[in-house]
């Protein structure tokens, strides 16, 4: 017993391997008070020269999307580029395209919580926030594009008295469900997630104003036993909503193609081909806005080339998934013996808009097979120019599946080439600026970053670790 008490001694002391070993998510052995100041100091400190040279450009294009916005109410539909027979334009592309872009930040909140993936800590805030930008950006398209936006309160079953209910049977009615009900979870999610830090920030308060306001949103949080225990519970109830909204808001966007008959879009592979580029999309633009706020904002430390890594290696597997759903596309409309079919993928790989098509092959299925290379990976130059491509590359998706399948009908006397119009490009454009506004709001008055779950994450608050609790060697 003495002898194989001593052999489990030697085995518990072994160093790991080095091929074995995780960077650390906080580097460079970083104590907790320090990462609560330097998050701190991106709200406490003075307006950075960097903030202000893009927030102004930002606010300019938001005043233009409300110009345009009250030009086409004022004038009808008529001024997008949408016509006979391309009646869905860059409207629905826009608002599939942000919807898409939403999906990463709920993805990396909800999901990877649930499957206690400790990445995800440094991560989470931000892309919750772009999650939240990015649906109020989308929810502007659906609102408009119905040509008479008074009556968007018909989209919501109110009765009256003559019985004039919604039509429940459209895929474009449940998509009102499905992002009012996402991004109201969202918004609670991201709020519940948000109350320690804004406990932390109350505290450090320097001016009433502040101590008053952070107070107010913090409820009262004072960090006891029995709020954490409710905030966990709450976190964990909120995070198993989340997780099947996820799925099912792309998957009823991918309805509004799938339940019609036109050769293109009747497939019963948009649901679950929908949601992997939608989590593709929508991680391509979280390392996108990462990549330059870590450098800008010095949080080398806490979004670290380990968080990089991870994320590239999610947006390479959801890549490889949208080539894979490619090709199947074109396997089935060859497979399915349908003239109108192969017409409908002949006429994208080949027809007027060829170059379309192949822009979003080369974008969404080549570039990212780069990030099979540890050193491309490492690379934060490739790695920002790979995840713009991303989300080029998803915005011509949209396209491909909108305009080339409607562009040619039935019948060639129904043929027609689309053509955006000024009032498409500059609405599109507005949409950044309202996108960009709020983010750069959000990281100038709330923590970028969840304070509370990157300290838990340290090597400091592991009682197993000997750099935390346990001391070196030791059982405990």
């Amino acid at each position: 017993m003495a002898h194989s008490a001593n052999t489990l001694d030697e085995l518990k002391v072994l160093p790991t391997p080095k091929e074995l070993e995780r960077p650390l998510l906080v580097a460079n052995g970083r104590s907790i008070g320090w990462i609560s100041d330097q998050v701190a100091a991106i709200v406490e400190g003075k307006t950075p020269g960097w903030w202000w040279a893009a927030f102004i450009p930002s606010l300019l294009l938001l005043a233009m999307l409300g110009a345009m916005l009250l030009y086409q109410i004022s004038t009808g539909v008529g001024v997008w580029g949408n016509n006979h027979p391309v009646m869905w334009g860059w409207d629905i592309i826009n608002f599939v395209w942000w919807i898409g872009i939403g999906h990463a930040g709920t993805l990396i909140s909800a999901i990877l919580f649930l499957l206690r993936q400790r990445w995800r800590t440094a991560v989470n805030r931000a892309s919750e926030a772009m999650t939240i930008f990015a649906v109020m950006c989308a929810g502007i398209y659906p609102a408009l594009h119905v040509g008479r936006v008074w009556f968007d309160w018909w989209l919501f079953p109110v009765h009256n008295s003559n019985n004039l209910w919604p039509q429940f049977r459209s895929p474009l009615m449940w998509d009102v469900f499905a992002v009012s009900t996402y991004f109201t979870v969202s918004v609670l999610f991201w709020y519940m997630g948000l109350i320690p830090d804004l406990a932390v920030f109350r505290d450090r308060a320097k001016t009433k104003i502040r101590k008053f306001l952070y107070g107010l949103f913090a409820l009262g949080w004072t960090g006891s036993n029995r709020h954490w225990s409710n905030y966990e519970k709450a976190y964990l109830i909120l995070a198993g909503l989340s997780t099947p909204l996820v799925l099912s808001v792309h998957s009823i966007v991918s309805l509004d193609f799938a339940v019609s008959q036109l050769p293109g879009w009747h497939t019963t592979i948009f649901p679950p081909y929908f949601v992997a580029g939608a989590v593709f999309s929508g991680f391509g633009m979280v390392l996108t806005l990462l990549i330059p706020l870590r450098k800008v904002c010095h949080l080398e430390d806490l979004i670290t080339m380990r968080h990089i890594d991870v994320m590239c290696k999610v947006t390479l597997a959801t890549g490889s998934i949208v080539g894979y759903a490619y090709l199947m596309e074109l396997f089935i409309a060859w497979y399915s013996g349908s003239p109108y079919e192969r017409f409908a993928f002949l006429n994208r790989l080949g027809g007027p808009y060829a170059w379309g098509y192949w822009i979003m092959m080369g974008c969404n299925v080549i570039v990212p097979q780069l990030f099979w290379f540890r050193k491309v990976r490492e690379n934060l130059w490739w790695v920002f120019v790979i995840s713009i491509l991303v989300n080029i590359g998803m915005w011509f998706e949209r396209f491909v599946i909108i305009v080339i399948s409607l562009h040619r009908d039935f019948l060639p006397a129904n043929w027609g080439y689309f053509k955006p119009s000024w009032v498409d490009i500059c609405t599109y454009l507005g949409t950044f600026g309202l996108f960009f506004t709020m983010f750069l709001l959000f990281m100038r008055f709330l923590p970028m970053i969840a304070v509370a779950e990157v300290k838990g994450v340290t090597p400091q608050a592991d009682p197993h670790d000997p750099r935390g609790g346990a001391k070196e060697g030791g059982h405990h």
